[in-house]
């Protein structure tokens, strides 16, 4: 079929395994990265697929100086090397606005001025309160109208997921107030757009894939698959991330973060891989990687290499 967004997009899975991997750079890769990182790539390289990197850069006031630079070299650094070009997300605007506009024209978007404290007191849910309001542009979020609510989805690594289901109803922000797009817009646009067939991800992500997959059906396309491998959190229950400063990868000695992401996801690494090249230690879990190994637990607690 022809998009109304201006790519030719065929309507049916692609006939290629497509996975990426989608860091943002408002910090460097950190061991929970990592697990995020190789369960994707993994999955593609063993499936003889394709495994593509895309920065989303879309959110300035967050990014660091020199956080996508050092988020390539890390992959590099771990033998977790992708295909073709890196998509940075902050040239895709042009895009977006294709979608925004065709969306607007098929009266399935709207003006909000709703506020989090509003929202707070509908009860948490927002109720599509400006639906019918007439407000400026300026200073507005443009929420979607959701005709397509996913209430549960099957999951390669979690089974079945199901998701509450006023919040699966909502109508969801595609721009915030701001002007930046938001975070649901762009990665199922680019999703599309690089005709991804496959997501492997942290369970960070489940419910905000019902929104996704709500999105691909409103736009008429073919969803990916998606696979959510657990969270590492500190025994404190908190999840490694950059807000919470976790610390970076180290890229000189890369060998023993990779053999304990390798059996965090369930892969069990012998021994004698922590002696080896990196490019052996990449050898060995395609040849071996199995999804049906990775525990479906949603979070488990992390223990330092």
């Amino acid at each position: 079929m022809k998009s109304s967004f201006g790519s030719t997009i065929n309507n049916r899975p692609p006939s290629q395994y497509r996975g990426r991997f989608a860091p943002s750079p408002s910090g460097f890769l950190h061991f929970g990265s990592l697990i995020a990182a190789l369960s994707s790539y993994l999955d593609a390289k063993k499936n003889k697929g394709v495994w593509l990197v895309r920065i989303e850069d879309i959110d300035p006031p967050r990014e660091k100086d020199g956080a996508s630079d050092h988020i390539l070299k890390t992959l590099d650094a771990f033998g977790l090397h992708w295909d073709g070009s890196v998509l940075y997300q902050s040239q895709q605007s042009d895009l977006y606005r294709e979608v925004l506009n065709d969306l607007s024209h098929q009266n399935l978007s709207y003006f909000c001025q709703c506020t989090r404290a509003d929202i707070k007191k509908m009860g948490g849910i927002y109720q599509g309160y400006c639906r019918h309001l007439v407000h400026p542009r300026d200073n507005t979020a443009i929420r979607v109208i959701n005709n397509h609510a996913v209430t549960f989805y099957p999951d390669l690594v979690q089974g079945n997921v199901y998701c509450n289901l006023e919040l699966a109803q909502e109508d969801f922000i595609i721009v915030r107030k701001e002007g930046l797009f938001a975070y649901q817009l762009s990665v199922v646009v680019d999703d599309i757009a690089q005709n991804i067939s496959h997501v492997i991800r942290g369970c960070d992500l489940l419910e905000p894939t019902a929104r996704q997959l709500s999105l691909f059906a409103l736009l008429k396309i073919h969803p990916p698959q998606y696979g959510h491998v657990p969270l590492a959190i500190t025994q404190n229950g908190y999840k490694l991330s950059k807000q919470n400063r976790t610390p970076a990868l180290n890229i000189q000695k890369p060998q023993p973060s990779l053999i304990a992401a390798l059996a965090f996801l369930g892969q069990k690494p012998p021994v004698d891989l922590l002696n080896c090249k990196v490019e052996e230690i990449i050898n060995w879990a395609i040849a071996n990687w199995s999804i049906s190994q990775v525990p479906n637990q949603q979070k488990i607690i992390y223990h330092s290499p």
